[in-house]
Formats: structure tokens, sequence, C-alpha cells
């Protein structure tokens, strides 16, 4: 009989519960006891969720995020976190937020580095290594959750974060070796697992993602290492693989002495039948059978015609799941009742997926006429999603086809734009601005609410949107900010904004997914080809500008971000559709311009995300990528200011692609990382203007002008001043209105500093003389 398991479940409910949980916690609406009563009750309605299925996870649950999860299950949460006392909960949402909710003493403790997840738009909590740290195992976490699944009669299989991988995804602090910390890291993790035996667990799944990406053979020698070690452990190990191929690691994934090993087989599945034959006859073959980062219905038959034979070989050393956690996805597609009625029928969100995954187990346990008319269904909601006129326009075809590179030519170098942009806009020495939005007020959100319902008309919410629009613009001209944006109180989201006015997209009302923390997103669902049938900006950013006489941001969201933000069609090439993006985005930019709109930012915040895992594979995607934010960006005059942002990447080695885009200006995450990713622009020596942030909105923090000033002061020792621009990490939406004006006071007060410090020294906003 085959077995069904799961990966990971949605942590965040499907009303996001958890958010306004955390939220509530937060802003002292709450205790902790009540936090650890709505976290319970998620994990109680999940878990019965998946009851039936034959194994459960458990541990997979997080009040913030699983990386932190296993810093402090490793005891290993960063010393500024800990020295102040308070409670275990307090202290690791300092490392998470960077200050205690409690102690009015810890202003000053700042919030660890957040970055990608692999190539996903989750954010996890950066662990941080040095030399001399120690482990020391915390295990009530886990242990505590364990038995709650078991007071509930769930079959558990606890999930782990492997400990070569969590050594892979944190960084060192002192230029030391992460493998040299595993002889002390493994006793901690044996000391887990001989403590989850203890209390009765059969089988652990301990995730090792790793084995999807090129390692060296360090790395390759490290995993080996590791689970002889662990072998002895008394527990059963799912070594768990996904989001990739296996490719030079498959055998060394066979190899390792574990109890079974997961393949991600919606991306790897030209890789079964080596891993069917490969892997030894003692051991469990877990197959990810469901995509579980996308929300189109699985195509059940076909499935099945290529599981069959190996359900008939393994017998019962076949277990199917979704490809990865189901983290990823939206948990319940029966709440969308608004949602488009032919575009329901084509999709699956976690419960969904789960449900698939059972019809595949019922045909493969007892023949394809138990679950007949559940595979007819499946297979006419895709052959309606193939044959829908919807899905294909022969005319934006046409235009896709007919793209080329001269599409994303500038007119002239950056050289000599810089010279007329300078010009024409006039900003002093460290200018100011910020990426784009400001706070999102229950105003707001009750306006566009009602708006939504009808109780609100057209016209009045226009009004109230021009309220909010002037209330930033004065807001930000009071402060002394140079540059100034309109705030997107018009915009409940930077990707779904845009696709609703794009022709190609459907929306969900509960489709949210957890970007991080509580914050959520609730991608756009690519379903056909996209065009643009009016412009989507231009009115608000005209009337902010009417407001004003300094110059105000166009604000628009890039082609390669639009895709790797949402739920996108797999009936084409991703390249394809993103040059249809990009074709689009370029009818906006080149409407603003008309509109006498001086900058336009385009961001592309989700560029480094789409990069596949394994580096051979860069080329390819950063070609169409890049090419298509050119296009997107590149059919203005010398004299309008394109700038793009980027938030929580590693560019290192990237750079050559960055530099390509050929945007005047970038803005780009560093606060968190103390300015260390600029060291990638200085060794490339990236000609352009570059805004490292030196405020990071992702905590309630304020920071100081010292603070800033300092930041910026180490930016100037890697970036010559006059192509420095002084600016948030990110948007704003997410802070309240009194945070906001403190920080950027604060902001603006330390560009000023920094312009009487570098008083008298001769540089103009013309930097770049070397052509590019």
């Amino acid at each position: 009989m085959v077995k069904t398991h799961n990966l990971g479940f949605p942590r965040i409910g499907a009303k996001r519960e958890l958010k306004f949980a955390l939220e509530a916690f937060w802003h002292s609406k709450t205790d902790a006891d009540a936090l650890a009563q709505s976290a319970a009750a998620l994990r109680r309605r999940h878990w019965q969720q998946q009851a039936d299925l034959d194994w459960v996870p458990v541990g997979d649950f997080s009040l913030y995020d699983q990386v932190l999860d296993m810093s402090q299950t490793l005891g290993h949460l960063p010393t500024r976190a800990t020295a102040h006392g308070g409670s275990e909960l307090d202290r690791y949402f300092r490392v998470a937020r960077g200050r205690s909710a409690e102690d009015s003493d810890c202003q000053g403790v700042h919030a660890a580095e957040m970055t990608k997840w692999f190539d996903t738009n989750y954010h996890y909590i950066v662990p941080e290594f040095t030399a001399d740290i120690e482990f020391d195992l915390n295990p009530e976490r886990l242990l505590d959750q364990l038995a709650e699944a078991r007071q509930q009669q769930v079959a558990a299989k606890p999930v782990l974060i492997g400990p070569v991988t969590y050594l892979w995804l944190g960084k060192t602090k002192d230029a030391s070796n992460r493998l040299d910390l595993l002889p002390r890291l493994l006793p901690v993790y044996a000391e887990l697992l001989h403590a989850l035996a203890r209390a009765g667990v059969d089988w652990v799944q301990i995730d090792e993602p790793i084995l999807v990406t090129e390692l060296d053979a360090d790395w390759q020698h490290a995993l080996r290492h590791t689970y002889h070690e662990l072998k002895t452990s008394g527990v059963k190990l799912l070594l768990t693989t996904y989001f990739g191929q296996l490719r030079d690691n498959l055998q060394l994934a066979c190899e390792l002495p574990v109890a079974g090993v997961h393949l991600d087989a919606i991306n790897a599945r030209n890789e079964v039948a080596q891993l069917v034959d490969w892997l030894p006859s003692h051991k469990v073959l877990s197959l990810g059978v469901i995509d579980g980062r996308n929300i189109w219905k699985s195509d059940l038959v076909t499935t099945l015609d290529w599981l069959e034979p190996i359900h008939a070989k393994l017998g019962d050393r076949l277990w199917i799941a979704p490809s990865c956690s189901l983290l990823h996805v939206p948990v319940d597609l029966d709440s969308e009742t608004e949602l488009d009625s032919e575009v329901r029928t084509w999709l699956a969100f976690a419960l969904q997926k789960l449900d698939e995954l059972r019809t595949l187990a019922r045909a493969l346990n007892g023949g394809r006429d138990v679950v007949s008319s559940t595979l007819d269904a499946n297979r006419a909601a895709l052959v309606s999603r193939r044959q829908s006129t919807r899905v294909h326009n022969p005319a934006i075809a046409a235009a896709t086809d007919g793209v080329s590179e001269q599409l994303g030519e500038r007119l002239s170098p950056y050289a000599q734009r810089a010279v007329a942009q300078s010009e024409r806009l006039a900003l002093p020495l460290f200018p100011t601005t910020t990426i784009g939005s400001f706070p999102q007020t229950s105003e707001i959100r009750q306006a566009r609410r009602q708006a939504r319902s009808g109780k609100l008309d057209p016209g009045e919410y226009e009004t109230q949107m021009q309220r909010e629009i002037e209330r930033a613009v004065r807001a930000q001209e009071t402060l002394g900010l140079d540059v100034l944006v309109h705030g997107e109180a018009e915009r409940n989201d930077m990707v779904e904004y845009f696709g609703e006015q794009l022709d190609g997209f459907a929306f969900s009302r509960f489709g949210w997914v957890q970007s991080y923390g509580s914050r959520c997103v609730k991608p756009p669902i690519l379903y056909g080809d996209v065009s643009r049938p009016r412009p989507m900006t231009v009115d608000w950013i005209r009337y902010a500008q009417s407001l004003t006489d300094r110059p105000v941001k166009g604000m628009l969201t890039g082609p390669v971000t639009i895709l790797n933000w949402s739920f996108v069609r797999d009936d084409q090439a991703r390249s394809t559709t993103c040059y249809q993006l990009a074709l689009a985005i370029r009818e906006e930019v080149l409407d603003l311009e008309r509109a006498g709109v001086g900058i336009i930012q385009i961001d592309e915040a989700a560029l480094r995300e789409g990069l596949p895992l394994r580096r051979a594979q860069w080329r390819e995607y950063l070609h169409w990528a890049i090419e298509a934010f050119r296009i997107a960006a590149n059919g203005v005059a010398d004299t309008t200011q394109i700038h793009t942002h980027m938030c929580y990447s590693e560019f290192n080695d990237i750079m050559e692609a960055i530099a390509a885009m050929d945007a005047d200006v970038i803005t780009i995450e560093t606060s968190r990382s103390d300015m260390e990713l600029l060291g990638a622009f200085e060794d490339f020596d990236y000609p352009n203007q570059i805004g490292p942030g030196v405020y990071d909105i992702h905590s309630p923090n304020v920071p100081s002008e010292a603070q800033m000033v300092e930041l910026m002061r180490t930016a100037a020792q890697r970036i010559p001043p006059e192509r420095l621009w002084v600016n948030p990490d990110c948007g704003l939406k997410t802070r309240r209105w009194h945070e906001v004006t403190a920080a950027l006071q604060n902001m603006v007060s330390a560009a000023q500093t920094l312009r009487r410090g570098f008083e008298g020294q001769d540089f103009s906003r013309t930097a770049g003389t070397d052509g590019r």
C-alpha cells in the first residue's frame, strides 16, 4: 500500500489568523498566553485537515520562521538578543524584529539579516556564525508540539532542517569556515533525535534542500559525515530534498545511511527512474507528485500513468507527497466564492492538493475505478483550460514574437544621460527619497474594502485616495525629502495592483501566502496572455505632482517581479510570459513620461529569486529577465531618470547582469547587513548611482541620525559620494506613521550632516565618466 504524507502546511491560517494574532501581541493588545492559544488552535485545525494522511508533519508550524525556530532549538540565537534577559519568546522576536516587545531597554537590538529561501518569495532569518560559537539543545518547542499532535491522535512526523543545510543557510561574521562548526553541531542534532526517539517518534523528516544545488567536495563530504554520525539516532530519517533536481548529488543521496529519500518529482521528473533503480531495497522512496509551489490542478491521469509502474515495483516502499512544503500556496480554494468561476475550476490550493494526493493514493491502492468520477472531473477541468479562448490571444503572441534587443537600448550611454538628468533635476549631494509606499492605515484599508463591496462609489473612493496622497506629499515636503513619492495609498499590493489592471490575470480574495513573519502577500493568478488595456498609474502620479514643485517618482513594478510574485501559467515558457509583461509595463512607462514625470522607478525586487538553483542555468534566465526589464524601461529620453529597487538579495555573483539593466539609480537593502552588500558594487566598479538602504523598515526600531550617518560613511568608502542616494531599505506600508516620521526625519538630518561633511569637495550628480 502506498503511503501519503505532507512536508509542511501553510501556517498563517486560511484567513491570516496567525498574522492578526502576532500583530495584536506585538502592539501589546494581547499577551503571550493569548498568542500561544491562537497558535495552538491553528495547529489543531491544520492537523485535523491532514489527519487521514499516513504521516503528518509536526514542527513545521512557526510563529515567525522555521530557520529561526531551528536556531532557537539549537540554542543559537545572537548574543545581542539574549543578553538583555526577558522571556524566551521575547528573545526570539528580538532576533526577528529587532527589539523587545516587553523591555524598553532593548531599543538598540537590531534584527538579524533576512534573505530569500532558495528561489521562493519566502524570507528566512539568516543564522549568524563565528568561529567560537557553541550550540546547546533547546527541544521544548518541538517536543511540546509533538505532545499536542499525539493528543489529537495524529501520526506525527517531526520536521527538522538538516544540519548541513542549516550551516549552508547561515553567514559567518568573522570570515571563519561554517563547516568547521559541524563537529560541534552534530552532537546537538544527535541529542535531539535521541530525545524524539525517547518520545516514541518513528520517522523524522530531515530537510537537506542544498542537495539540489551545486555542492563542492567539502559540502558533499559534510553530508556523508553527518548522516554516518546520525545513523544510530534511534529514529528513521527521511532525507528530504525539494525545489530542483539532484543531478550530480543523486548518487550521494542514494548512498547516505538514511531510511528514505524524498525527491521533488515535479522539478526532477527525469530523475525518478534512476532513483528507483539506484535506491537500496531497504529504503523508502518518497515522490513529490503534487506541485507544492503553484496553484494549477494536477494532471492526475498522466501522473498515474507513470506512477503505477513504480508502485508495482516498490509496493510499500513508495510514499507520495507534495513536491515541497505547502507553505508556498494558499490554504483553501473553497473560500474563493468570488473568484472567476471558469478560472476557479483550473485551480487547487493546499487542501485541494491534499485531496489530489488522496485520489492518487486511492487509485494506486484500489485501482482507478474507485476514483473514476474524480479523474473524469479532473480531466474535464484540464481540457477546459487548454481550450479556453481567454488563455491565448493571437495579437499578443504576435507582439511578443516581434520583441528584439533594440527595444531595450537607451538613446545614450549612462555618462551622457547623467549630465542631462542632473541639469533637469538639480538634486543635491546625497539626495533623499523613499522606496514608494507609505503606511497603509486602517482608514485606507477600510476605504478599499468599502469600494470593493460597493458601499463607496468610485468618485468618493478617488477623493479619499487623493486626500491620502496629499497627506503623504505634504509630510515628505515637511520632512525635507528631495524626491517624493505619492505613497501608493490606492494600491493593495505592488504586484496585485498591476495584475488587476492587466488582461490575463485573475484574483483570489483569501489566497494569502507568507512572505516573512506576519507579512503575507496574495499573488495574482496569471492564467493567460498579458496586455494593458489602459493606463494604470498615470492619473495618480499626475495628481501627486500637481501638489508640489519637487519631483515625484512614477512607481511601477517590473515585469520580472510581477512574474516571480505571481502564480504563473505553466503552459508556456516563463520567458514568453515575461516579455508580454515587459511590453505592457513599457506602455505605462512611456505614458508616464508623456505626462511629464521625470523619474520613474521600476521595482525588480524579485529578480534574484527567479535564478535557477544551479549556476549552470543562470545565464539563460538572466538573459531573458534582464532583456525584459530593459524593454520595459529603456524607451525613454535621456532626461528621464530610471530607478529600480531590489530587496534582500545577494548581488556578488550577478553584478554583470545588474549592470546590464542600465538603470540610472538602483536602491538596495543594506542596513541589516551593515553595508556588506555594497562590496559587490565596489568590486565590480558599478558605474551608475546607488541608494543603499539605511533604515530597516521590517523592524519597528527607529534608527538614529548617527546610525544612518555611520552607515552612509561606510558606503562612501566603497562608492563615490556623488553616486550615493539616501533612502530606506524598502517600502513603508507595513509601518505606522509615527515610526515613519521619526525615522525619515533622522534620515533627512543624516543626509544634511553628510553634505556638510563633504562640503567644499567638487561633486556633481553627473556620476560616471567611463561611457557605460
